[in-house]
Formats: C-alpha cells, sequence, structure tokens
C-alpha cells in the first residue's frame, strides 16, 4: 500500500512525541514532581501511531494502563495529559485521574483503564452504540496479551460476532504480562489465532514496524466500517523498560536478557521509520526539525503542569456520584 511521505513524517512525529513523553515523565516521577506510578510505552509506538493513524476523528478507543501513546496518537492535548499525571486541576480529569485513569470524549478516547482487559467491553458497548445509530464509526479496543485470557474479553469477542459489531480487538503482544512471558502463560503461539473461534477476521503483524502497523489497520478498518464484523488484531512487539518505571530498580532477579532486549532495541520501530524515509531521500534537517518540534511540545506541557494549580479541597468532591446515605445497601 502507497502511503504518501507527508503520512509518514506525521507518524514520525506521533512517534517521537510519545517516546519524549513518556522519557521525561520518568524523569518527573523519579524527582517527585509526578505521583504513583507509570507503565511507560517505550518500544510500542508503532503500534498505537500505527492503529490511531487509520483512524478518523468520530472513531473510539479504548485503552490500558499502559495508556499514555494510544491516547497521544488519538489526538490528545500533550499538556492536559501531563497535567493529569502532575495531579493538575487543567489535566482531563482535573488532576484526579491520574496516569491509568485518562479521558478526552473529544478525541474519542473513552478512557486509559487501570484494570486489564476491562476498557475492552467499554469499547464493545461504544461499538454497539455505533451499529444502533447505523453511522459509520469504529471503535477499538486495546489490550494486553496477559488480558486475552480474561474473560471478558472472550464474551466480547464473542458478542461482537453474534451482531456483527463495528469494531477492532488490538491485542498488543509485547510478550510479558508483568513478569510473566507470554509461552508460560497461554497456550498458543498466536493470539489472534483465536478469531476462528469466534467466526471474526484475525490479523498477526509486526507491531515494531508503523507501516505494516497503518497498513494492516486500515485494511481492518474498511472491513469493519462496512459493517462485515469485528477484526481481531495482534501486534507482536516489546517493551524496553520494565512493567512499571520503577521496576529496572528493583533488587528482584531479572526476567529477561541483556541480549533479548538488545535485539529488540536493533527493530526499533523510530529508526525503522527514519531509514525508510533515508531511503526516500528525506533530508537530515527534516529529521532534526520533528525531533524538535516533539520535544518542545513535551517540554511546554512539563510548563504547563508546573504553571498549573492542584485541586481544591471542594473539588475533590466534583465529578463525583452522589450516594444517598440511607438506603442504597
Amino acid at each position: 500500500m502507497y502511503v504518501k511521505k507527508a503520512e509518514k513524517l506525521k507518524m514520525l512525529h506521533d512517534m517521537l512525541l510519545i517516546r519524549f513523553f513518556e522519557e521525561e515523565a520518568k524523569v518527573l516521577l523519579e524527582a517527585g514532581e509526578i505521583s504513583g506510578e507509570l507503565h511507560p510505552y517505550i518500544g510500542q509506538e508503532a503500534v498505537a501511531v500505527g492503529i490511531c493513524c487509520a483512524l478518523e476523528k468520530g472513531d473510539l478507543i479504548t485503552s490500558t494502563h499502559r495508556g499514555h501513546g494510544h491516547i497521544l496518537a488519538k489526538g490528545a492535548d500533550v499538556n492536559k495529559v501531563m497535567a493529569e499525571l502532575g495531579a493538575r486541576s487543567t489535566g482531563y480529569c482535573k488532576g484526579k485521574g491520574g496516569s491509568m485513569h485518562v479521558t478526552d470524549w473529544e478525541a474519542g478516547v473513552l478512557g486509559v483503564n487501570g484494570r486489564g482487559g476491562q476498557g475492552v467491553p467499554i469499547a464493545l458497548g461504544a461499538a454497539f452504540a455505533n451499529h444502533y445509530k447505523r453511522n459509520e464509526c469504529v471503535a477499538v479496543a486495546f489490550f494486553g496479551e496477559g488480558a486475552s485470557n480474561e474473560g471478558v474479553i472472550h464474551e466480547a469477542l464473542n458478542m461482537a460476532s453474534i451482531w456483527k459489531l463495528p469494531i477492532i480487538f488490538v491485542c498488543e503482544n509485547n510478550q510479558y504480562s508483568g513478569r510473566t512471558k507470554v509461552t508460560e502463560s497461554t497456550s498458543i503461539e498466536d493470539i489472534a489465532d483465536r478469531a476462528n473461534a469466534y467466526s471474526m477476521e484475525g490479523i498477526v503483524v509486526d507491531g515494531m514496524d508503523v507501516l505494516t502497523v497503518y497498513e494492516a489497520a486500515k485494511k481492518a478498518v474498511r472491513y469493519t466500517r462496512s459493517r462485515k464484523g469485528p477484526v481481531l488484531m495482534e501486534c507482536k512487539t516489546y517493551r524496553y523498560g520494565g512493567h512499571f518505571s520503577q521496576e529496572d530498580e528493583c533488587s528482584s532477579t531479572p526476567y529477561r536478557s541483556k541480549a533479548e532486549i538488545d535485539f529488540y532495541r536493533k527493530l526499533d520501530p523510530i529508526e525503522q521509520l527514519k531509514y525508510v524515509l533515508v531511503e526516500e531521500r528525506i533530508p537530515r534537517e527534516v529529521f532534526v526539525m520533528i525531533e524538535n518540534r516533539a520535544k518542545q511540545m513535551v517540554h511546554e506541557s512539563i510548563a504547563f503542569m508546573r504553571e498549573s494549580p492542584y485541586p481544591t479541597f471542594e473539588q475533590a468532591y466534583e465529578d463525583a456520584y452522589d450516594l444517598p446515605v440511607k438506603g442504597w445497601l
């Protein structure tokens, strides 16, 4: 499939934005400017960017605990995302959600979810709503290979197939569920093979190559947008860091070899796309300009976060369900 140079350059920018955002977020966490924990997306940028570049503005996504990449790729405001991580009132959830609960309705992000696989039924509901309204919008549910063994995902696959709902299930197989290797938790080599059990299309793609992901995603979107049914798409990828941001400093026994990590670093999705663009004679100055712009956006987001106020005590009670004290149990 032919991809325009402008589209490739946008993909490069988006992957760099995610990479720089994650790197700076880790620094802020270590400095105490961000509380809680982070689950870096570094290494998996090609999946989020390849998928989201194939979507339209009205399409919807649900994300995972490792969700910064998804929401930035879908068009969320980097300033508001960083402010949310910093617990500032200017964040998407007014500083009360944090890293694993970012939502941006305008960008079509129905929420990052801290529980494995629990964003999938939300995307299923969105797909049903689109089906019921007879519009042409598509829903995408991101989840990991560990979550693929959750019962709720199998229920969602089955229901989506019965009603031929416009949804793409995207399994990001980064090969480790926490510290458990996929071969120790899953009995099949390709999770996409489970599509056969639910009479739907199944695709396995190289999740380290953004152009490969994009091409597969375009076909999947076209297929499900035409109401032919759902698609299960497995992206084989790899996270360079630990399960969470401070895992590398833990004293527990390492579960990955340096050789394994080095092997996948040679497949870095950003460098792969740069190589393609060099072959197309894109000048070095263009790369520098794109990198500088992505870095500037991240630095501006940090300044925005630092200049923003924390929520007041009174705001803690806003945007919450008001349950009656008597009679609701």
